[in-house]
């Protein structure tokens, strides 16, 4: 699992850096594929609020289904969200492109970032990583939270 999220953890931590840095946010946020990025990120986040593990793991890309079978997947999440605890309210805050690490194969990328209170911890830090497949259409590769 670890090796699964640790390129999407380096690509989460560069684009908030440099979101925090750059002020990009107003910008980015009349980008038609950050609309519709955030729109397949809130999509596959309800299915995650409502412990779907099969839902989430069905729409996610097919890069993210190659490296961990459903199963793995169901019992990370599960995992995961139960120290955290059911969302009490999530906020969007921003989103960034990034390019693929040298290291994988090419893709068109997108960062989005959620300031999100969970009923376990005051406030957390969600990390979507979306990935523009084939068929043009935005699908979770990777997912943080913190």
């Amino acid at each position: 699992m670890q090796q699964l999220f640790s390129s999407a953890r380096r690509l989460t931590l560069a684009a908030f850096a440099v979101l925090a840095l750059a002020g990009v946010a107003p910008a980015l946020a009349q980008d038609p594929n950050v609309s519709l990025a955030k729109a397949a990120a809130l999509d596959w986040l309800a299915l995650a609020d409502k412990d779907d593990y099969p839902g989430t793991y069905a729409n996610a890309s097919q890069r993210f289904r190659g490296r961990i079978s459903s199963e793995q997947w169901g019992v990370a999440l599960a995992k995961v969200r139960d120290q955290f605890g059911p969302v009490m309210e999530r906020t969007f805050v921003g989103a960034r492109p990034v390019d693929a690490p040298q290291e994988a194969p090419e893709g068109v990328f997108m960062v989005l970032g959620f300031r999100t209170e969970f009923a376990k911890r005051q406030v957390g830090v969600e990390t979507v990583t979306l990935e523009r497949e084939a068929d043009g259409k935005w699908r979770v590769v990777g997912y943080l939270m913190q």
